[in-house]
Order: structure tokens, then sequence, then C-alpha cells
């Protein structure tokens, strides 16, 4: 079967699926995922699919999956990103089993402070990456020995610092070349959610677990879990803590992103509204640690929807209204500003492009390492005009992407 170089990849999977007489609907059900999502792989809304994927996607139109994955050939592995060299040891601390034993475990408030101390470093680090790689192994080891050592109440509490740190590993498992150890990490934070009883761990394993489903195409199952959390947890929202109702704005915005990724606008700036009024219901200067949401997030969050729901004009537009300096976090900071980038490579300004990506590099150079977009967008822009095009090489030689 020709290969059809001249097309993009979501437009070959188009012709494929079409030249197999399949409409988008029985294609996502053949592979576990909505009509909705082919559309996006299709127009190439979202990255193409990996390749475990793409072998399903291949049995169910009768081809050989060298032609889907032979098509992003190298070019596929360089945007996917790479494996972080404190991957290895993260792993291990991972899928290490603690067994009961005499030594005494750390006492909950020193877990408490470190894992504390962990967020901090995650936001205030420029390599928050690698900054991460070396405080988990000894967060995670520790961890799961207070599980298992302290009893009752204690245990529950240990139970909900323990799928926090999980959290926290996901943070850094995140855009590396590990789906398996991620969808580990996920679910067993959300079992230590339950375990605990916490209100609040559960609303923390909920929003990450309702990202993990998102990325990996399943918008259908990621909006059922976040409204079955966000309906548990509505009772104690309203007279909860602080931290409770920022978690619980958080996964309204979480409703908001996926449905803009499903491309369902109205309701995607529906759930954008009821994340804004929670927002604004939070003390000036407010910032949830896990989830970044506070006041001055909202306008990155209205950026991230009007480019999922490819309005690039109006994502430039709130983008100019709020100034991403404001965003304390540098590696949330330079996420804003890839989105950023994204809206105006939509609106086809390679200049404002490279230039933003520049800007998020110098916020947080790990982040726009292992960003998939921010890699797809700045290997486009090497074959660019001539004006961008040195701007580009050197910041694909700072990313990685060339040598």
């Amino acid at each position: 079967m020709d290969s059809l170089p001249e097309l993009t990849f979501g437009q070959r999977l188009k012709v494929y699926r079409e030249r197999s007489g399949k409409s988008r609907t029985v294609l996502g059900g053949l592979v576990g995922r909505s009509a909705e999502w082919v559309k996006a792989v299709e127009t190439d809304r979202i990255l193409p699919p990996r390749i475990h994927m793409l072998d399903r996607i291949a049995r169910a139109l009768k081809i050989d999956v060298s032609a889907l994955a032979a098509e992003l050939g190298d070019r596929s592995a360089v945007v996917n990103g790479p494996e972080h060299p404190a991957l290895l040891t993260v792993r291990a601390a991972l899928n290490h089993i603690a067994l009961p034993n005499d030594t005494p475990p750390e006492s909950l408030s020193g877990l408490r402070e470190r894992l504390a101390a962990g967020w901090r470093a995650r936001h205030q680090a420029a390599d928050h990456r690698t900054v991460l790689g070396g405080l988990l192994p000894g967060l995670l080891r520790d961890g799961q020995r207070a599980v298992l050592a302290y009893e009752g109440d204690q245990r529950r509490e240990a139970q909900a610092l323990w799928a926090e740190t999980l959290g926290l590993a996901q943070m850094f498992v995140a855009y590396q070349p590990a789906a398996e150890l991620l969808w580990r990490v996920t679910d067993r934070a959300m079992v230590a959610a339950q375990e605990s009883g916490d209100p609040e761990a559960i609303a923390r394993a909920g929003w990450f677990l309702c990202q993990v489903h998102r990325e990996s195409g399943d918008w259908d199952t990621a909006m059922r879990l976040t409204l079955e959390v966000l309906s548990a947890l509505e009772p104690r929202a309203a007279d909860g803590s602080t931290n409770l109702l920022a978690l619980w704005g958080a996964l309204n915005f979480e409703a908001a992103y996926t449905s803009a990724r499903a491309g369902e606008e109205g309701r995607a700036w529906r759930y954008w509204d009821r994340a804004d009024q929670v927002a604004q219901r939070l003390p000036e200067g407010f910032y949830q640690a896990q989830t970044s949401f506070s006041r001055v997030i909202m306008g990155a969050h209205a950026v991230t929807v009007a480019v999922e729901l490819q309005q690039s004009g109006e994502a430039v537009r709130q983008a100019r209204r709020h100034d991403a300096s404001a965003i304390p976090s540098r590696p949330r900071r330079a996420r804003h500003l890839i989105e950023v980038a994204r809206a105006y490579y939509g609106k086809d300004d390679k200049e404002a492009t490279v230039a933003t990506l520049r800007q998020a590099y110098e916020s947080a150079p790990e982040t726009i390492r292992f960003n998939g977009y921010a890699r797809q967008i700045t290997m486009d822009l090497l074959d660019g005009p001539r004006s961008t095009r040195d701007a580009a090489r050197d910041l694909a030689t700072k990313v990685g992407l060339v040598s």
C-alpha cells in the first residue's frame, strides 16, 4: 500500500479508514475509543497515537502496522520525547515492594514536610524533573514503609500521604516513554486515596487519573471519572477547607479540558466558567500545590480551552489579557507558554511561535524538552521561513532535537 507521503498522519489515517469502508464510530469502537477521538487524530488536533494503539488501528483496518508506523519514522521517536536519566532509579523505587520489618517508620509530620518540600522544589526549579528524580526514591521508600507500619487513623493518614507521593511521582514519569509505569502509579494512588478516606486525597488522585485517561485518548472515561469525583465531593467542597475547594475547582477545569479535547465547545466553556467561579472564591495569592489551581491560573486555562477547540484567535486574545510571569510555578508557566505558542502556530505566526517557545525554555527547560507539542512544533519550524529558521535551530539544539 502506498505511503501517501504528501499527507499528514491524520489525513493518511482517514484515507486508510475510508478505504476499509469503516465509519469513525466503527473504527473507534474497534479500538476502544470514541468517534470524536478518531476525528481528532484524523484532523491532526492531537498527536499521533503510540505504537500499541497504531497496532490496534492497523488490525482494525486490516493493514500492516508498518503502513502507519513507518510514516511516523524517526520523527515520531524524536517528538515523543526522551527518557530522563533518573527514570531507572524512580522506576526501581516504584517497583519495590516493602515488607513489614522492625525498622521504625519516619514520623508522619516528617513525611509531610518532605513531601511539601518536594512540591516546592517542583514548582521553583528550572530542572524540576531532575530535582524530583533525586527526591522521589527516598520518599517512595519511606512513604510505603509508613503505610505498613502505622495503624488506625495514622495508617489512613499515611495512605493519604502515600497517594500524594505517587502524585508527585506521576509528575516525574509523565511525558516519558513509560506508559505502563504511569498507569500503575495513578491506579495505586487512587487505591491509596480511597483507603485513606480523605476527600482531598481522593480529589488529588482523581485529578491525576482523569488526565491519564484523557491523554491516552479515552475521553469518555476521563469525563465520567471527573464527574463522579465532582459529584462525590460536592457536599463537602462548599464547607470544606480552602485546599479542598481549590481541588474542586481544578476538577471542574479538567471537565472543561476534556470537553474541549473532544470538540464540545459549549460544554467546555461552561465548565471553565464553573471553575472560574470557584477560583474567585479562593483567597488572593492562594496557589494549590498539586494542580496549580488559583485565580492566576484561570487565564492560562482559558488559553488551553481555546487551543484545544482550535480557536487560535481566541487563545491569542486570552493570552494577551494575562501576564504569564504572574504564574509562580516555573514548569506551569512554561506549560502555559507552550499553549500560547500552539495558538500562534495555529494562526501561522511563526515568529511569535518561536519567540514564545524560547520564553518557555527560559522558564523551565525540562518542561519543553519533554512536551510533545513543543517538540513537534519546533521540528516543524526547522523547515519554516528563513526569518525564523536560525532561532528555531537554536531552540531545537537546546531541546535536544538536533545536535
